[in-house]
């Protein structure tokens, strides 16, 4: 069917879960700021404060010429989470505490193929948060195989594949860093299993950006 720009832009609901204090709020902060490239120049700015009660949190977004409307809800919203019905969902970790990475397989993916099981092929993306506060871990810490408190990227990814989901992406929500990257992820992830009225396409094939250096935003199923 072709585009029909009369017709209101679709939705697309997006559930963030995690553990507290990962960067969630953080991130929907900085994306309430309007996409802005790293490092933008302008005088440094703090990031506005947003209200759990506002939920879900909007952004509009052009994609392939076609306007979408991304809705953000995390463990915060006024309804509980497990009774909301998302067409997408980010799996959030704190890059520099490796413990809530872990949580993503313990806690979280337990939390979503028991409550979000409705659809088969609902995306999931595992989401590295903090990537400003990455450090490279020390002599003493890799000593005998031993790993830092921080998470490195192929880390991550690791258990992005392990756990069968279909992106892992990092950024830093306080310098802007691959904000922009990863809400287009989700946008162009949304917009192959959506149709210009909002329904959901059967069997579609997941595509997304990939990037191999430090630029983190690859595909790891389909």
């Amino acid at each position: 069917m072709p585009y029909d720009p009369s017709l209101p832009p679709p939705e697309v609901n997006v559930l963030l879960l995690g553990d507290e204090e990962v960067g969630k709020s953080t991130f929907l902060s900085r994306l309430s700021l309007g996409i802005r490239p790293h490092n933008d120049d302008l005088p440094p700015y703090s990031l506005p404060q947003l209200r759990d009660s506002d939920q879900p949190f909007t952004f509009n977004i052009s994609l392939y010429n076609r306007a979408y409307t991304l809705a953000f809800s995390d463990t915060a919203s006024p309804t509980s989470y497990t009774l909301l019905r998302p067409d997408f969902i980010v799996l959030c970790y704190d890059i520099s505490q490796r413990k809530t990475l872990e949580s993503l397989r313990t806690r979280w993916l337990p939390i979503v193929n028991s409550h979000f099981n409705y659809d088969e092929a609902l995306p999931v993306m595992v989401l590295g948060l903090k990537r400003d506060l990455r450090r490279e871990w020390t002599e003493e810490e890799k000593k005998d195989g031993g790993r830092g408190e921080c998470v490195m990227p192929q880390e991550g990814l690791g258990l992005a594949t392990e756990m069968l989901c279909d992106r892992y992406a990092e950024c830093s929500a306080e310098t802007g860093e691959l904000c922009k990257e990863v809400l287009e992820d989700v946008a162009r992830t949304s917009a192959k299993t959506t149709t210009e009225n909002g329904a959901k396409t059967q069997g579609s094939q997941l595509c997304c950006h990939v990037s191999v250096r430090e630029s983190i935003l690859v595909r790891v199923a389909s």
